[in-house]
């Protein structure tokens, strides 16, 4: 038996089924009432006779469910949300004319992707389009300039760190400003999305995965090693195997990569090693069958996310602080629905362009394996929360500066930087130290309490389960400092919810129903590693 044969048999081994227990019959009735209750209580926070709703109604919009109003206050997903229908149109375009070449012109794949990728990016940019071309080509030029030197990478991250800042601090260089008033008719002409510099961000990352890539080519090449490319590479080979330095990291492949339109917006991310290699050799994930199933996931998804803004209106509630007189509980269920729709509004943008990219016949990964509330681990929560961005840090930032081995002084760099991509706030910042600080506790009781000394004590579920307690609370307060109400909002909501008389035994109880939670939550990861489902280690 080979040594992955004895490694798949260990995992298929692993413990038997907890499912059919009494435990868990028990955990299943905690469920059947614990979860309607959290809704039922948040729906009666959001009707029109609840005496806070004059504080947040101005917030709301006319609904098309049952009657009812829509939250939609969060100005990130509404902007999605009302657009809708004029991204249809150009998605289906879009496809069309790529398709159609595949079919009927043959013109060379990557240069049409490029074509269509400049004529959506001047309708979304407008005159703006100058300044994205122009940072696109200084940092390609910096790339080709010092190619293996170590000055590379170090003036490409210097370049475009400046250019983060600069264009937060410019508001996106407005034309008036930088050549005189009689350019000012440029500024007139935006295009659909004005605010060109706040998608920027993540334009950045593939300029600096470029850069990167092609940093890495030229050392390799140095090395004399080999290349070898063909339509098996696996999804891992296609994002570590370098291409032909003369021929496959030019200007125009840089620019087709940079503003490739389905994933120009927000992504999810790509390196430009794994860009290039899908028009050479398309990926054989992509299959017609897969398209229209994860289609109709989506829209499954859009629905939810209806439902949930038109009959919880925390969003509106948390933006007015509408919660004088609430108890504790309903203030932990605006948070715990603040955060849930906080998912639901990234994922369903990610999922969109994901599906556009699929279509176009680009694969990319999924950036939310899990639900937000099926993570009881800090680490593993990001890898399963923008999947993407975790593995282009892990590539570009994590390893660079050492992995593993410095792990406890690089996640504050890393954190730092995500905080600050993001954008330059104070709460971002706050968010970033407070993950890495929350990260300590976990690795900590990992190394000391770890599952190869103890894993086979049968009390080492529960114990895990309670700091996994403690993870899960800490997390919640992270995120909502760094996307939902920010530090005084929290400090707010904690001091209403623990400052009462009945402020600690709402603390125990919200603890045990978070400890069953965690309870189903390793059963299902043990689930995943008898089948041997790598996401178990998500």
């Amino acid at each position: 038996m080979s040594v992955d044969d004895k490694e798949k048999s260990k995992l298929l081994n692993h413990g038997t089924s907890r499912w059919f227990t009494k435990e868990f019959y028990f955990y299943y009735a905690c469920f059947c009432i614990v979860v309607p209750y959290m809704f039922k209580v948040t729906y009666n926070l959001s009707q029109s006779d609840h005496p806070n709703y004059p504080q947040y109604a101005h917030l709301l919009s006319e609904g098309w469910i049952l009657g009812r109003q829509v939250d939609n206050s969060d100005a990130q997903y509404s902007q999605f949300r009302d657009n809708i229908p004029k991204l249809i149109p150009l998605v289906l375009a879009h496809l069309l004319f790529s398709h159609s070449n595949r079919r009927y012109f043959h013109l060379p794949t990557i240069r049409f992707s490029l074509l269509l990728s400049f004529i959506c990016l001047v309708l979304l940019h407008g005159s703006s389009t100058f300044k994205i071309l122009s940072l696109i080509t200084i940092n390609f030029f910096i790339g080709r300039i010092f190619r293996g030197s170590i000055w590379n990478p170090s003036l490409t991250w210097t370049f475009n760190l400046c250019v983060l800042f600069l264009n937060e601090y410019y508001d996106g260089y407005r034309y008036k400003a930088l050549l005189g008033p009689s350019y000012e008719w440029l500024d007139e002409f935006e295009g659909f999305q004005a605010r060109w510099h706040i998608l920027f961000n993540f334009a950045m990352l593939r300029l600096i995965s470029f850069n990167l890539d092609f940093y890495w080519a030229c050392q390799s090449a140095d090395n004399k090693e080999s290349h070898g490319h063909s339509d098996t590479m696996t999804d891992k080979e296609r994002i570590q195997i370098p291409w032909n330095i003369e021929t496959d990291y030019n200007y125009l492949d840089c620019l087709a990569y940079v503003i490739y339109t389905p994933l120009l917006l927000c992504g999810p991310i790509i390196t430009y090693n794994d860009f290039v290699s899908q028009f050479k050799f398309p990926s054989k994930n992509i299959n017609r069958r897969f398209i229209m199933i994860y289609a109709l996931r989506l829209a499954i998804t859009i629905f939810i996310m209806e439902l949930t803004l038109h009959f919880l209106h925390v969003v509106a509630i948390s933006k007015a602080k509408a919660w004088e007189g609430n108890s504790p509980l309903e203030l932990s269920m605006v948070g715990y629905f603040n955060l849930v729709i906080i998912w639901m509004k990234l994922l369903i943008p990610w999922r969109f362009f994901r599906l556009w990219s699929l279509a176009d016949g680009i694969w990319v990964e999924e950036n939310m394996v899990r639900c937000m509330s099926n993570n009881f681990s800090a680490q593993r929560f990001w890898k399963s929360w923008h999947r993407t961005f975790n593995r282009w840090t892990i590539r570009y930032i994590y390893i660079p500066l050492g992995g593993t081995k410095y792990f406890a002084y690089n996640m504050w760099l890393v954190f730092t930087f995500v905080a600050l991509w993001h954008d330059i706030e104070l709460k971002l910042l706050a968010w970033g130290w407070l993950i890495s600080l929350f990260l300590l506790p976990e690795i900590i009781a990992s190394k000391v309490f770890s599952e190869k000394k103890y894993g086979d004590k049968p009390y080492y579920r529960f114990v895990c389960g309670l700091g996994a307690v403690g993870n899960i609370l800490m997390m919640m307060i992270a995120n909502l400092v760094g996307f939902s109400v920010g530090l005084d909002g929290v400090k707010e909501m904690l001091t209403k919810i623990f400052g009462t008389a009945n402020g600690l035994s709402f603390l125990l109880s919200v603890s045990f129903c978070l400890f069953v939670a965690v309870q189903i939550m390793f059963e299902i990861r043990e689930t995943e590693k008898r089948r041997g489902d790598p996401k178990w280690k998500m």
